[in-house]
């Protein structure tokens, strides 16, 4: 609790400091440290101040590597205590009253140093080249040090101790994510009942993964770990503790160990010519079921007798053979290994960006053939979600959240857990991933694995940065990262992976839930199709189904397949269409609910191009270019393909040579499905079929930039 007499004496710092430089490696007593400053280790290794991490608006005081290119963040000071918003600018590190406060205009105290020996009066703050940041008093002993209050990074130098006395331990503690240095859940220390035994640990309750015991030069680690010796560990011991160091003398570049917000503790050194961070080792637990651990184990005795030890034994044996065998053939018999997601190394370059088109007659053994496709441990996909951890959510859909999963080589991949609830099952889990995996296009999402194990149904997909297109198209605050260029290229995207299903992949398929949701952004806004679980797959000749269960989206439904189950390509066109006006428009097609006039975005369209007034639909934040006739052209070709008969509708096919040959002649479309106002449905129960005049005419007008 700071004093009122301390508090003075923190403003008379701030008051009395003399001008401080970036450059300086100590803090003296009247010198405070402001936002826009920083120390620096003599040799320039490492560098202190105030940062803020990933995509977070919060503020801290850290230490981080100074000379490398990846920002990396090695301890922090106030990581459960940030500073919110813009109010670091009036935030200041103070030596004041012997110890080291951060200090904030508004709030006061944030953070302070606290001793073990309440008399130590430090005088000086200085930042080693070791990365430890340590107070020394006059006499220049260490009163204090960061080292002894780790987050996530083990240094070289630095200890993991066990007090003899008081078996108190020495813990690294992982970050809740990349953007919240927080504590998480992992802890990464020596057993207290085993010395130099090292562990790591659920909320210092159960155990994840354990070393093995010390042999005096090394860990004896588990054959599962495939780690054959962790190289730089020395331990020794002091009248007050037991400690492990991690020694990297003799090795001139830049290493450190780390437990990362999924557990894993990774061992890593500075590579110059790759400009990264590579693994020197990693450890992981094979097992992501945990044992209980108790920092005071107790024992007991029981005596069974061994004719009863033996046969227990061998039943046990058979039952863990049998349960784990099952579930691990594939159609053909032989064993379907399962893999460690932590472990996998995906090629994402050589087929994501494919434009690989094969024959629609390329399956010679069948549609239905069963294809090898990566199956992945539970365990090992909730280690690469931190647990499925709300940090790591990146939405939730019908049928189940969707998480971000991060690997051991640093690459994401996206992870839907499918609840039991959603209504969607093993048949569908298995059509997704039967059909993605025979598909390759750049503008279709990748399916990477599953995980089927006890009530566990999951999918791993590439990774997509910019999440689905919904969450910006149909926010006012980010739909203005969607320019007109870049509208038109996630609706021609768009148009070409649905052509790629219907006429040239190796064989035919409907979508039947195109909607906004389902399409997602990568890095350069590319769209991809995804969730393919209601899709259909179409025979040679086929080009038409009946169905006596509706799945889909109303709203993006076609008549014929939500009023009698008849489905099509020209099902999916009808989908596209709804989602080209409202990318168009920047409107969801149910945001009319409570209009007077339109039920829909489609009555709407209408009534503009009857009134001659189509350019209205334009979403009004866009900036289009004067000289393009594309808004004009694209609302058309939005109003051909949601027309009320499929017969009328044009195939993706047609949509695309629209796309790309401007002086291609346009049809006038009728009036779309579910297109008539509240005031028509109520007087008529027939099928609207009025037209508007033509419209090639049109296509020569031009649109004022807005």
């Amino acid at each position: 609790m700071v004093t009122k007499l301390e508090n003075l004496g923190i403003l008379c710092c701030l008051f009395c400091s003399f001008s401080f430089s970036n450059g300086m490696d100590s803090l003296s007593l009247h010198k405070s440290l402001s936002s826009d400053q920083t120390l620096v280790s003599k040799n320039g290794t490492f560098e202190l101040g105030f940062f803020s991490p990933g995509n977070s608006t919060r503020y801290y005081v850290g230490i981080w590597y100074r000379n490398i290119s990846e920002k990396t963040v090695v301890w922090v000071a106030n990581r459960d205590k940030p500073i919110v918003n813009s109010s670091h600018y009036n935030s200041s590190l103070v030596l004041s009253g012997g110890n080291l406060m951060l200090y904030n205009a508004s709030r006061g105290v944030v953070w302070r140093t606290s001793f073990v020996n309440s008399t130590s009066n430090a005088t000086e703050a200085v930042l080693l080249d070791t990365g430890n940041l340590v107070l020394r008093d006059e006499l220049e002993d260490v009163v204090w040090q960061s080292f002894d209050y780790a987050t996530d990074n083990w240094l070289p130098g630095q200890t993991l101790w066990l007090e003899k006395g008081t078996r108190r331990i020495q813990v690294l503690t992982c970050w809740k994510s990349a953007d919240d240095p927080a504590p998480g859940i992992y802890s990464l220390g020596m057993d207290p009942s085993s010395y130099f035994e090292l562990f790591v640990w659920i909320n210092m309750t159960q155990a994840k993964w354990r070393s093995g015991s010390w042999n005096g030069q090394n860990y004896t680690f588990a054959p599962e770990f495939n780690v054959k010796s962790m190289k730089g560990l020395r331990y020794g011991s002091d009248q007050r503790s037991y400690y492990l160091i991690y020694d990297s003398s003799g090795d001139s570049t830049l290493t450190r160990a780390v437990i990362t917000p999924s557990g894993v503790m990774r061992v890593l050194k500075w590579s110059e010519s790759k400009n990264s961070w590579l693994e020197k080792l990693y450890v992981v637990d094979n097992n992501g079921t945990g044992t209980t651990f108790s920092k005071s184990k107790g024992s007991s005795h029981f005596i069974i007798p061994v004719s009863v030890i033996i046969p227990l034994f061998l039943l046990g044996v058979c039952i863990f053979t049998i349960v784990r065998r099952r579930g691990k053939f594939n159609s053909t018999g032989t064993e379907q290994q399962e893999h460690n997601l932590l472990f996998y190394d995906f090629d994402v370059s050589s087929s994501v960006n494919s434009d690989h088109i094969a024959p629609a007659d390329s399956m010679k053994d069948g549609a239905n053939k069963e294809l090898e496709f990566p199956k992945f441990r539970f365990s090992s996909i909730s280690d690469a979600t931190n647990k499925f951890s709300i940090a790591n959510k990146l939405g939730e859909g019908g049928f189940g959240p969707v998480y971000k999963g991060e690997l051991l080589n640093g690459q994401y991949v996206a992870v839907k857990r499918l609840s039991q609830n959603s209504g969607q099952g093993l048949e569908e889990l298995r059509n997704e991933t039967i059909l993605i995996a025979k598909l390759q296009h750049r503008n279709l999402v990748r399916l990477l694995g599953c995980c089927i194990e006890k009530d566990e149904k999951i999918l791993v997909y590439e990774y997509m940065p910019n999440k689905s297109l919904d969450s910006i198209l149909f926010d006012p605050k980010k739909k203005a990262l969607l320019n007109w260029d870049t509208r038109v290229q996630i609706i021609e995207g768009i148009a070409q992976g649905l052509l790629y299903l219907h006429q040239y992949s190796r064989i035919r398929i409907i979508h039947r839930d195109l909607k906004a949701s389902n399409i997602l952004l990568d890095a350069e806004m590319n769209p991809k199709i995804s969730d393919f679980g209601m899709a259909r797959i179409f025979g040679g000749n086929e080009f038409q189904a009946n169905t006596t269960r509706i799945v889909g989206t109303y709203g993006y439904m076609s008549p014929e397949y939500a009023m009698e189950g008849r489905f099509s390509v020209k099902s999916d066109v009808f989908a596209f269409g709804v989602l080209l006006l409202e990318i168009l428009s920047g409107r969801k097609n149910n945001s009319f609910l409570l209009s007077a006039d339109y039920t829909n975005l489609l009555g709407y369209v209408w009534n503009l191009c009857e009134r001659g007034k189509m350019l209205e639909l334009i979403d009004p934040t866009l900036q289009v270019p004067s000289s393009s006739s594309k808004p004009l052209r694209y609302i058309i070709i939005g109003l051909l393909c949601v027309q009320e008969s499929p017969d009328d509708r044009p195939s993706m096919s047609d949509v695309v040579s629209m796309f790309n040959n401007k002086h291609m002649e346009l049809e006038s479309p009728r009036r779309p499905a579910f297109a008539a106002g509240r005031t028509a449905l109520s007087e008529s129960s027939g099928t609207a079929t009025s037209e508007i005049g033509s419209v090639n005419n049109l296509t020569t007008s031009v649109m004022e930039a807005r």
